[in-house]
């Protein structure tokens, strides 16, 4: 073999090196001024207030703000993939950014399960808020491998269920549905048997008795239609679960500098762009289930008795992370800290 063919194919491999080097692992990025689109993912249904009022005018006002250059595509409810799969629908860059429910996938975040406390957050808003003052101060660390536009503590949870419940002896040996998160070890904690479950799951097994009830958001209630299956409501707070909006990091570094702080600052926000899940919405929904619910709040001094259950959970909860070398005991006092600059209650929390 001549040098000449002996350069040539050297210089042929070189080639194919780095194209497969570029194809692969190089950060790519768009051209200045590119438009851009972003597949979004969710769990949520697609004829959902969460898609309808919520997602798509985040992401239309993303498309408005970056003068059109951000468009984007719809993958909801189960287009994708399932419920507890929706992180790694997004890390793994399925879709390009999604929403997903953190408490789905038990032990994985096992700090970030703080937000999923028995807090009183009528407003999701406020959740964001305090989920990304605790991202920034300490949950960070167990988000690595994704780019983090919003973290939250949903709106609070409370009990939907079949029978009559008024006091902790009426729960006793109860099957009830949890979304996951310290909803598990709080239905425990009353006595009651925890069941995980599919939300969409969760209306078939109330009506056929299966389970005798659900914790869960009233949006979700209302999403599900499982008013039309749950005959009583107790609302006490469960806090809810800790969810988020992310974006896949591959992705994130092509999008071209400029629309960054767009989307950055749009995906924080969205629940006051959008003017939903805030108090107002969490009253009329609440209204609107009379109807069909008997809704009773507990008495001063059975709630007492049920805070008493969560503060115990809460205590067992942090002593069992900080065995394995979690600062779960300052997790909860910055929780605690953060939700009183917005206005929400944690009466069950053991750390001040």
């Amino acid at each position: 073999m001549s040098n000449a063919v002996k350069t040539i194919k050297f210089a042929f491999i070189v080639m194919a090196v780095v194209l497969f080097y570029s194809l692969f692992f190089a950060p790519q990025s768009f051209a200045e001024g590119e438009k851009i689109n972003i597949r979004f993912s969710t769990w949520h249904p697609p004829a959902g207030a969460d898609v309808k009022k919520l997602w798509i005018p985040m992401l239309e006002e993303m498309k408005k703000r970056s003068n059109g250059r951000i468009t984007y595509n719809m993958y909801a409810g189960g287009a994708l993939g399932k419920g507890p799969e929706h992180y790694d629908i997004v890390k793994t860059g399925l879709s390009d950014m999604g929403y997903a429910t953190l408490s789905w996938t038990p032990g994985r975040f096992p700090l970030t399960d703080v937000l999923s406390s028995p807090i009183a957050c009528p407003a999701k808003w406020k959740g964001a808020e305090a989920g990304m003052a605790m991202h920034d101060q300490l949950l960070n660390t167990e988000f690595t491998d994704i780019k983090v536009l919003h973290i939250n503590n949903c709106v609070m949870a409370h009990l939907w269920t079949t029978k009559k419940v008024k006091t902790i002896e009426d729960l006793k040996g109860m099957k009830i549905r949890s979304p996951g998160g310290l909803q598990t070890k709080a239905i425990e904690a009353l006595g009651a048997t925890p069941v995980f479950m599919p939300l969409g799951d969760v209306y078939l097994s109330m009506e056929t008795g299966v389970i005798e009830g659900v914790v869960t958001c009233p949006a979700l209630v209302k999403a599900f239609k499982l008013y039309e299956v749950a005959k009583f409501g107790v609302p006490t707070s469960f806090g809810c679960v800790s969810e988020g909006l992310f974006v896949n990091q591959r992705f994130w570094k092509k999008v071209p500098d400029d629309l960054k702080p767009i989307i950055e600052d749009v995906g924080r926000n969205a629940y006051k762009i959008a003017g939903m899940f805030d108090e107002h919405w969490y009253e009329q929904t609440m209204t609107g289930f009379k109807d069909t619910i008997d809704i009773e709040n507990l008495s001063a001094e059975e709630q007492a008795r049920w805070d008493k259950r969560f503060n115990e959970m809460l205590v067992k909860w942090a002593e069992d992370l900080e065995a394995k070398g979690l600062m779960a005991k300052k997790a909860l006092s910055l929780f605690k800290q953060e939700l009183d600059k917005v206005g929400v209650s944690f009466n069950a929390c053991p750390v001040n």
